[in-house]
């Protein structure tokens, strides 16, 4: 038994900083609409000083260039100390030699050639004719320096690509939100619904916490604290006299100015990695008297299948316009049962 916690699916309304609706601060897919400038050149050296991070968030194509730049200007500077111990030593083709010279490398006889051993040193393939002789101190102390910044460029560069594979939101892509928002009544109370799925079978487990500017809570109609979240699961938040919708229409909704941002926490079951997951909604996204279509269906043989291709489909139903003709409406309703109560009782 596993016990999974999204405790709290919360949105956010942010007032929109621009008067064009169509501005989003975050955007459907999860990123954040913020472009940073006049950065102090002291703040662009702190990206170098906290290099891991830097390299881990770069993109693939960045990270191809370094691993390939990374071995093959290794090679060429040890290259370079290979060839320049060799023409010290005389062993360089063209330079006079003594009966009896000792050679500090066999067969590195110029700067191709010492290219090909500071390749075959560093990548341990096996020198084939080309060898350390041992009669050059020097030449002992470069092949163990090389052969440690070998090993560290190795552990480097698979950390990044590992680290770089493995990011959260990777997983954070096979979680989706429904293209848009719906109020309609849910349980006698008017609410504002949003769909969310798990597209793959691992689960997210982990609890929620949301900083933001205006809290907005979230139920999910299917528990409370402990969800099973291996199928798609509606979020609905009730439109109360404690709701920042209270005064809203379905009139003054499409004119309003504001940003719903939903925020979904969790970890992932498999590699137990933090990961969120981020969209948005913009008053025209949110439609008043619709609700989603059902996608939830039982097969023949007992399993139940899921129908993404109705996960963001809506149909009108009848809702009131505004909380408070909903209210009145109950209201009625109420006094209307009562009386019919006190005339059966007399």
């Amino acid at each position: 038994f596993q016990k999974n916690h999204i405790s709290l699916l919360q949105g956010h309304i942010q007032p929109a900083g621009h008067p064009n609706p169509k501005t989003r601060l975050v955007t459907k897919d999860g990123h954040c609409n913020i472009e940073l400038g006049n950065v102090e050149y002291s703040n662009h050296f702190a990206y170098l000083l906290d290099f891991w991070t830097t390299f881990v968030e770069i993109r693939w194509r960045f990270v191809i260039l370094l691993f390939v730049a990374s071995f093959m200007g290794s090679w060429f500077v040890f290259s370079l100390l290979w060839y320049w111990i060799a023409k010290n030593n005389g062993d360089l083709s063209g330079q006079n030699r003594t009966n009896g010279h000792l050679r500090c490398i066999d067969n590195v006889n110029g700067l191709t050639t010492a290219f090909l051993y500071s390749l075959e040193t560093q990548t341990t393939i096996g020198y084939g004719g080309r060898a350390l002789t041992g009669h050059c101190a020097g030449s002992v102390a470069l092949i163990v320096v090389q052969s440690l910044v070998g090993v560290f460029i190795n552990c480097f560069m698979c950390g990044v690509i590992l680290a770089k594979i493995s990011l959260p939101k990777k997983r954070a892509k096979t979680v989706t939100f429904s293209d848009t928002a719906a109020i309609c009544l849910k349980k006698g109370s008017l609410c504002l619904l949003i769909r969310v799925a798990n597209l793959r079978k691992t689960l997210l487990i982990g609890k929620t916490v949301i900083l933001d500017q205006v809290d907005i809570d979230f139920a999910v109609d299917a528990g409370k604290d402990n969800l099973f979240f291996v199928c798609p699961l509606t979020l609905y938040h009730v439109i109360d006299r404690s709701s920042p919708f209270y005064k809203l229409s379905a009139d003054t909704l499409p004119q309003q100015d504001f940003e719903l941002v939903v925020f979904l926490d969790g970890t992932a079951e498999s590699t137990s990695s933090s990961c969120q997951v981020r969209t948005s909604y913009i008053p025209q996204e949110i439609q008043w008297g619709y609700n989603f279509l059902p996608i939830i269906t039982r097969t023949k043989t007992g399993k139940y299948y899921v129908d993404f291709s109705n996960f963001s489909k809506s149909v009108r139903v009848a809702v009131p316009g505004t909380f408070i003709k909903l209210s009145n409406y109950i209201f009625q309703k109420v006094k209307l049962l009562l009386l019919q109560q006190i005339l059966i009782s007399s």
